[in-house]
């Protein structure tokens, strides 16, 4: 997509970036709560704005469609209005009124941009009554039309004709320009944009449409001299201070954007979003007193909750955890169910181990409907995440009663009910977990997500005819998704219908033709279960196909050159595949003991004795196979006693199921 494509909704809008999308206004100051009046920048609020450009577009097609209906007519229209007390009023306009209305409108907005923007001053360049005579004829009308109706190609076939008689008309170069970013061709809108502007350059608009050319473009220098150029001219234009700071910030250029959002401040008042953003910016200037001693000087002027909340983390953070709470209290006392504080008093709380307070606070949060479900879910599962297991264990009752708010809270929403479902599987409690995640894949039978994670709690539950059934029925709703028949794989496999794995994995590479990492995964696969059926042929070709893909894929070497040991056959071949395992993974017990007992079956045992030695240290003594194989290398070098002990933990670990 070209930059003029990307940009084409951006120039549309006098509002710009992140920080005029947050700053719609500000925040009542203390005076205000009493009802001493509003704030600056609530009285230059964007939807006045929206107002003004819904009244525009109404007024426009409803006179153009009446100039069409009766203006070669001369007809007079009678119509039945009704004013704001409930009168009834009588409209009487001739067929001249209404032409001559529509050209009057369209000579005003001719001083606007295109979708609305407010009316310009007269020093922003209204137009002349020589021009409004000079498109009486309505083609100006129909281009402007045509624009709104999106007909662009169109309006700019007008718009250049009349610019062939009137190259002084810089309307004509104005909407054509608009045309021309519509159509996409970013040069011709830039030579047009620079015309309106050098035969007016006291419109606001012509000069800041072009400001907007240039950031669409990529030119971010030369929007900000527009920016800087405008705002000389037009110094209570708030949308260019939004735009400035914003280039600013996008620039890096710091002091600049801080400079400019004290304007805002000092034009407009302040607000949460200023404020935001200027904390913002000194905390990447890692000016942490700055930080605090902004956030401090609002909040003793205006009353925030996001500002107190704020400071009660800086509180909590530097271990003032009464100043903490207080300021948590001085938010909640102007909105009692604002959420971010009510999360910071109760880590407060929990942090000095205050757990009865703790409780209360989290399940005032959690029968809150307005706040956030998933922000939620996630905090629980941060806890239990990070808990100690032991004080999960401790409070389970009161976890419970929190779970239990929650779920009434938003019964059907799934990251809450996947969030307890969690937490029961965590606090040993399968069964009651896997009916909430069944539940809430019934309730959601085309949420992937969730269908998922119930087939999930049925592996760990290790429930393998279950994970199979609600994998096949998975794979209907979703025929696509590969990862279902992974899961069904996991508990074929398991309940040792091997045959049906490599049915599967036939499957998987034919749903990915040309995906080489879901083909390597499957054929690997495959290989394993032609190994579990004795079809060793098969199992060989199969670690063939991977390494044809991926040469260097560990598994399939491991288990390739193991294979060819237990058969002793081309262990040369088996010791390269092998060597390439323990290099890429160093401290893998099975990867060690591979390789060892290759050595030891070129009858290299004392070479292979470090390599079992080693695996001991990372994991090897859970295996009863690699103790019995340390073993036998003990003994071919005359080591029986230490043998006679490794041989007794494997029958230990052999007793115990751990092969």
């Amino acid at each position: 997509m070209c930059p003029l494509e990307k940009g084409v909704r951006g120039i549309e809008t006098s509002e710009s970036g992140y920080l005029r999308e947050q700053i719609r206004g500000g925040r009542k100051g203390r005076a205000e709560r009493q009802g001493l009046g509003q704030s600056p920048i609530e009285k230059n609020q964007a939807p006045r704005k929206s107002k003004a450009r819904l009244s525009f577009s109404l007024s426009f097609h409803y006179i153009c469609k009446l100039a069409q209906m009766y203006g070669a007519y001369g007809m007079v229209i009678d119509d039945d209005c009704t004013d704001k007390n409930g009168e009834r009023m009588k409209l009487n306009i001739t067929a001249l009124t209404v032409k001559s209305l529509a050209t009057a409108l369209v000579a005003l907005t001719l001083t606007v941009a295109a979708l609305g923007q407010p009316r310009a001053a007269k020093a922003e360049g209204r137009m002349s009554a020589q021009k409004v005579e000079s498109i009486s004829n309505c083609i100006l009308i129909d281009a402007v039309q045509k624009y709104e109706d999106g007909d662009y190609a169109g309006a700019k076939t007008i718009l250049t004709a009349i610019l062939s008689k009137e190259p002084g008309n810089d309307a004509a170069w104005y909407y054509r320009a608009m045309c021309n970013v519509r159509l996409k061709d970013g040069a011709a809108s830039e030579h047009d944009f620079k015309e309106a502007v050098r035969i007016d350059s006291t419109n606001y608009w012509y000069r800041y449409m072009l400001a907007g050319l240039y950031g669409m473009t990529g030119r971010k220098d030369l929007t900000i001299s527009m920016y800087e150029s405008l705002l000389k001219d037009f110094p209570k234009r708030s949308e260019l201070y939004y735009g400035l700071a914003n280039l600013y910030l996008d620039q890096h250029q710091d002091d600049k954007a801080l400079e400019t959002i004290n304007d805002i401040e000092t034009q407009f008042g302040k607000s949460d979003a200023t404020v935001m953003t200027k904390v913002n910016i000194l905390r990447g200037q890692d000016k942490p007193e700055e930080v605090y001693k902004t956030l401090h000087e609002y909040n003793e002027e205006y009353s925030s909750p996001q500002i107190a909340t704020m400071l009660g983390d800086y509180e909590i953070s530097m271990y003032n955890d009464s100043s903490a709470i207080a300021y948590y209290d001085e938010a909640l006392s102007i909105d009692k169910n604002y959420s971010p504080a009510l999360l910071g008093k109760a880590e407060a709380y929990r942090m000095t181990r205050k757990y009865p307070e703790y409780f209360v606070c989290l399940n005032t949060l959690m029968g809150d409907r307005e706040a956030s479900p998933e922000g939620k879910a996630n905090y629980i599962q941060a806890v239990l995440k990070q808990s100690d297991p032991r004080f999960v264990k401790s409070f389970q009752n009161q976890f419970d009663s929190t779970l239990t708010i929650a779920v009434n809270t938003h019964p059907k929403d799934t990251s809450i009910l996947q969030a307890t479902g969690l937490y029961y599987l965590a606090t040993e409690r399968q069964s009651r977990s896997a009916e909430i995640f069944k539940s809430v894949a019934k309730d959601n039978p085309d949420n992937l997500e969730a269908t998922a994670y119930y087939i999930q709690v049925l592996i760990y539950m290790k429930d393998w005819q279950k994970v199979v059934d609600e994998s096949d029925s998975a794979l209907v709703r979703f025929p696509d998704e590969i990862g279902f028949l992974e899961m069904a794989n996991a508990g074929e496999y398991n309940l040792k219908n091997y045959d049906k794995v490599i049915r599967n994995c036939r499957t998987m590479i034919d749903k990915a033709p040309g995906d080489s990492a879901t083909t390597v995964a499957a054929l690997s696969t495959m290989g394993d279960m032609y190994h579990q059926l004795g079809d060793m042929k098969s199992a060989f070709k199969a670690y063939d196909m991977v390494l044809k893909i991926a040469p260097d894929y560990i598994p399939v070497l491991n288990n390739y050159a193991y294979y060819l040991s237990v058969e002793k056959k081309k262990l040369k071949k088996a010791y390269a595949m092998s060597k390439k395992t323990v290099e890429a993974e160093p401290d893998n017990a099975t990867y060690l003991d591979t390789f060892g007992w290759i050595l030891y079956l070129q009858g290299k045992a004392l070479e292979a004795k470090p390599f079992f030695k080693h695996a001991m240290l990372y994991g090897g003594k859970e295996s009863a196979t690699i103790l019995n194989h340390y073993a036998t290398v003990l003994e071919a070098l005359g080591e029986s006693d230490l043998a006679k002990v490794y041989r007794q933990q494997a029958k230990n670990k052999e007793a115990q199921g751990l092969e």
